[in-house]
């Protein structure tokens, strides 16, 4: 029998750097309600009373990008000063580019079949998916992103209404054979009200934010809880760090529980297979796992920039697999079209659905416009492979 703990982390929807994903998303989702055929490499800053918008867009949109930042910030929470950045009051500088000319010609150029438009850029990307929670995502990551939504949720209907935006989870399981067992550790770190003492914020957050969440059949014996170790969070979000765009990749994925190709998602359009190609591969993984394939599915896809067919696609199951990884290679293949124009199109990702994305994980979450984490192909798969 063989016995280790993992650990995962999240962060809430006001952590700086998710703040700045959040804009990000909300530029892109503005663009391209108008202009879905935008290209859209949209960068935040966020520090002490200043945004930074930067990056490079081309499109036809009129969009005001000043407001629409304001409007995602607000929509946080941060509406005072004493929170960290205050919507209202906040410079924001916008410093957009164009596309570079050199890149389009690869994205744009003309094609016999519009499916092979090539890649935007070069690189690998890595989609997973396992059966430990029902929505096939590791249980550490998770359980962690479900903490952060109850932290949002308490303090934005004024249950707890000494919390603020920003906060921290972290969650470690102890797994049994490869199986998830037992919870072990939990830490969560929020930013409070200055007059709040640390007993009443660790009685209310391990009682009304951890112990509602926590899957029973994973209590087993003492679960050490760590609530602001530090004893103190009154100065948070932007005032306390400094947020950039593309900084929470592990958080926006499996938690660590898979590789990352390094690519990071907010703030770019669905022509980046930085984004769609991640998206594409959490789509394969899941429905090679809900096809009862595999318990356990890591699939990797790589690109080379102005190229429309993958340069790899790899399937690893990790001893799990039903039939080889080399079949289920073949069979991804077949019945997925992973050309980044294909993807776009199989799963519909010309639209405005990113903000939503950009707090709590991109994966393992039931939102209607997540396109890649249904299971529609698992019976295809499964018949495929004599099953």
């Amino acid at each position: 029998m063989s016995e280790y703990l993992f650990t995962s982390e999240s962060v809430s929807e006001g952590h700086p750097d998710k703040l700045a994903d959040q804009v990000s998303d909300s530029i892109l989702d503005a663009i391209l309600a108008q202009d879905p055929t935008a290209r859209v490499a949209a960068e935040t800053l966020a520090n002490t009373g200043l945004i930074v918008l930067a990056g490079e867009i081309t499109t036809t949109a009129n969009v005001d990008y000043i407001k629409v930042a304001r409007d995602a910030i607000k929509r946080i929470g941060y509406d005072n000063t004493e929170f960290g950045i205050d919507y209202k009051g906040c410079a924001v500088l916008v410093a957009y580019d164009k596309q570079s000319p050199d890149i389009a010609q690869g994205v744009d150029g003309a094609h016999d079949d519009p499916l092979d438009q090539g890649a935007g850029d070069q690189g690998l990307m890595f989609g997973y998916a396992c059966d430990e929670t029902p929505q096939l995502m590791p249980l550490p990551i998770w359980l962690s992103h479900r903490l952060m939504e109850r932290q949002a949720q308490l303090r934005k209907d004024g249950r707890l209404p000494w919390l603020r935006p920003d906060a921290k989870s972290q969650v470690t399981i102890k797994y049994v054979d490869g199986k998830p067992s037992a919870i072990d550790t939990i830490v969560v770190s929020t930013q409070h009200a200055p007059e709040m003492s640390l007993t009443d914020i660790r009685e209310a957050v391990i009682e009304e934010i951890i112990k509602p969440m926590l899957p029973q059949e994973l209590i087993k014996g003492d679960i050490k809880y760590l609530v602001n170790p530090t004893g103190r969070f009154v100065i948070g979000g932007p005032q306390g760090d400094c947020g950039l765009t593309g900084r929470k990749i592990i958080v926006d994925t499996y938690g660590g529980a898979a590789p990352h190709g390094g690519g990071a998602f907010s703030g770019k359009d669905p022509s980046k297979v930085d984004r769609s190609a991640a998206y594409a591969g959490r789509y394969v993984a899941k429905n090679i796992v809900a096809a009862g394939l595999a318990s356990r599915c890591l699939v990797q896809v790589s690109y080379a920039i102005g190229v429309a067919q993958p340069t790899s696609v790899m399937v690893e199951t990790y001893g799990t697999g039903k039939v080889s990884d080399e079949v289920l290679t073949q069979l991804v293949r077949e019945h997925f079209d992973l050309r980044p124009k294909g993807i776009v199109k199989m799963l519909n990702l010309l639209r405005p659905i990113y903000a939503k994305t950009a707090a709590y994980g991109h994966f393992g979450r039931d939102e209607p416009e997540f396109t890649w984490e249904a299971t529609d192909k698992a019976a295809l798969l499964k018949a495929s492979a004599g099953f």
